[in-house]
């Protein structure tokens, strides 16, 4: 079962709500989220990544930027730019992208379950940047954007959704990206919706593992600080997590840049590669299958066939995804990336950008333009306990940050 639980949401107010939203804190680098906030000073941002309001050389994970964010996100409630819901509720969160449409449902999820994976994972955190959300959770006593969860979908919480959506909204804005976000809040009894989740066996992080992660580690710290006074009941038990049914998302390629060919001249790759599998060059810019990676070499295309192991070779689902084997076949023995999470010469870039930034990036390295992962996948990988290759998923549209806050 999954347990949910409704919450006073801080939100911002009507006439401030698009200022104040903004774009996932891990999205954007620096200088982005300067330069989305700049002429904003209502922006999340200015919480969400306090170091752009404190000078370029500062120490963006320094002491000095979560007493900036602590201060910053203090003036937007004491301005009236976020309010706080008197009632806890559960909120129904739409995202609208063009003809892709997806409505997902806003609570408070369990701690305790993310801890014992009941709510599943596929992705292995970093201590350093769970070392910084942890402390921005703890410094503001808020968990400012949401974990985005997945589940397969269930015809009565589609009932209560469709019920709901049927009423007036909150919120709905469009953003910069062209993506229209629309909020309900609910105010009957929120029995239902907890009776409707107590039915779902699984929870999946699609996005937001960090997040969940320095919720987890938030709530240990702030419980063995309480020690015995601590029940259980306190709001940092949960996290705020939008969640969404699986056959509603849509997940875009996460794609490769290798700064440089590892001492080997193109045709020299192009050879390699040729050993691997087969090698067509004119091929399209993004694979039209999977098992196949679009390469970007010396200004030209070319469509790689990874070579695919039988079904009894490979028993781990994980080690069938496009990225791990290109990472087996290609990146590591050829190219000399051992582990993609820390080589600085691989860069990774989402779908949403398009393969052209593929070339505008690549210069004298090569580019690798992948088939997405399914959901289907996901779920198998998650379910089987095990951990998918960095970057290997790309959700878009993604949720804006600050439209619902869990203050713990």
């Amino acid at each position: 079962m999954s347990t949910l639980r409704p919450f006073a949401s801080v939100r911002p107010s009507l006439q401030a709500v698009g200022q104040v939203a903004s774009v996932p804190y891990d999205v954007v680098d620096r200088e982005e989220a300067a330069a989305l906030a700049k002429d904003n000073l209502l922006s999340f941002l200015r919480v969400s990544r306090a170091e752009i309001d404190l000078p370029a050389e500062q120490n963006p994970y320094g002491p000095e930027v979560y007493a900036q964010a602590q201060k910053n996100y203090e003036k937007l409630r004491h301005d009236g730019h976020l309010i706080q819901d008197e009632e806890p509720a559960i909120y129904v969160y739409r995202l609208r992208m063009g003809e892709h449409v997806q409505v997902g449902v806003a609570a408070t999820f369990s701690v305790d379950e993310y801890d014992s994976s009941v709510i599943k994972k596929h992705e292995k955190t970093r201590r350093d940047k769970e070392d910084d959300r942890t402390r921005h959770i703890s410094t503001l006593r808020a968990q400012t954007g949401p974990v985005f969860l997945t589940y397969r979908s269930k015809p009565t919480i589609d009932v209560l959704v469709a019920e709901t959506v049927r009423r007036n909204p909150l919120y709905s804005l469009q953003t910069a990206d062209g993506v229209e976000h629309t909020i309900w809040k609910t105010a009957e009894d929120p029995k239902p919706w907890v009776t409707a989740f107590s039915e779902v066996p699984e929870l999946y992080i699609a996005d937001g593992h960090h997040r969940a992660a320095s919720a987890s580690r938030t709530r240990a710290e702030l419980k063995e600080a309480a020690g015995k006074s601590w029940t259980g009941d306190e709001p940092a038990n949960f996290f705020l997590a939008v969640a969404f049914p699986a056959d509603q998302l849509r997940i875009l390629p996460y794609n490769r840049v290798i700064a440089d060919l590892n001492g080997l001249s193109a045709d020299e790759l192009l050879k390699k590669l040729g050993e691997v599998g087969s090698v067509t060059p004119d091929a399209p810019h993004a694979p039209l299958e999977r098992g196949h990676v679009s390469v970007l070499l010396a200004g030209k295309w070319y469509d790689l066939a990874l070579n695919l192991p039988l079904p009894s070779e490979v028993s781990s689902p994980s080690a069938r995804l496009d990225a791990a084997l290109l990472q087996d076949q290609v990146l590591a023995p050829i190219l000399g990336i051992g582990d993609p999470r820390s080589d600085k010469r691989i860069d990774f870039v989402g779908g949403i950008r398009g393969t052209a930034e593929l070339e505008r990036r690549v210069g004298d390295g090569v580019a690798f333009s992948m088939f997405p992962t399914s959901l289907h996948e996901l779920m198998a990988i998650s379910d089987a306990d095990e951990i998918m290759p960095p970057k290997s998923t790309w959700f878009e549209p993604k949720l804006r940050d600050a439209l619902l806050i869990h203050q713990i």
